[in-house]
């Protein structure tokens, strides 16, 4: 009687190859992925059910041998990985934020980012070493407002960190104060009436 054997599943997106850009080095080990680019050096470690390998110029993702379909799975999670290590440290990533309502304020020093945001106090934050900050003041229609750029070649750390600094003040939904993304859509209510409004 044969024994059964199980199928290695292949994901359409993980079996696409990454490809290492020029000013990029690339070292791979068992579960782990270190690149060197313009941005910075970043390492990051991967799914235990995959393998790489470096094939000419380009990083190839493979589920190990007899996962079925959780194979294909991680493959496809560790070749967004891989592709974000490597864009990242060879273009980096940017994310930027409004701060919106009279009197706020952002100010940075080294990687202390100060923002007043109409509380009872100044909010105080420590960026992580892997992003840097620049504060901005832009004019709108002749007001002017700081917007806050955020850089990193870590996506994962920078969106992170850019949603923590949005939580000191969300944006509410009656005047649009508070710190949202640039371009973020924020659908705004009308203000409830007064006493007696609409009355005759």
């Amino acid at each position: 009687m044969s024994t059964p054997t199980t199928t290695t599943r292949v994901s359409r997106v993980g079996k696409r190859p990454v490809t290492i850009p020029a000013g990029v080095t690339v070292t791979l080990t068992a579960d782990k992925i270190e690149a060197k680019g313009p941005k910075g050096t970043f390492a990051k470690s991967l799914p235990p059910n995959v393998e790489l390998s470096k094939q000419g110029n380009d990083v190839v993702v493979k589920p190990k041998a007899g996962l079925g379909v959780t194979g294909a799975q991680y493959q496809g999670l560790a070749r967004a990985l891989v592709r974000n290590v490597i864009e990242g440290v060879s273009k980096g990533y940017d994310v930027a934020l409004d701060l919106i309502g009279t009197g706020y304020r952002a100010e940075l020093k080294g990687q202390d980012l100060t923002l007043a945001l109409g509380l009872s106090h100044q909010v105080s934050f420590p960026l992580p070493d892997s992003v840097k900050g620049r504060v901005e003041i832009i004019d709108v229609g002749g007001t002017k407002k700081p917007r806050l750029h955020l850089s990193s070649f870590d996506k994962e750390m920078l969106s992170q960190t850019a949603s923590h600094i949005r939580s000191f003040r969300p944006p509410e939904p009656y005047k649009g104060k508070g710190v949202r993304f640039v371009d973020e859509k924020v659908r705004e209510k009308a203000g409830k009436a007064g006493k007696g409004a609409g009355k005759k």
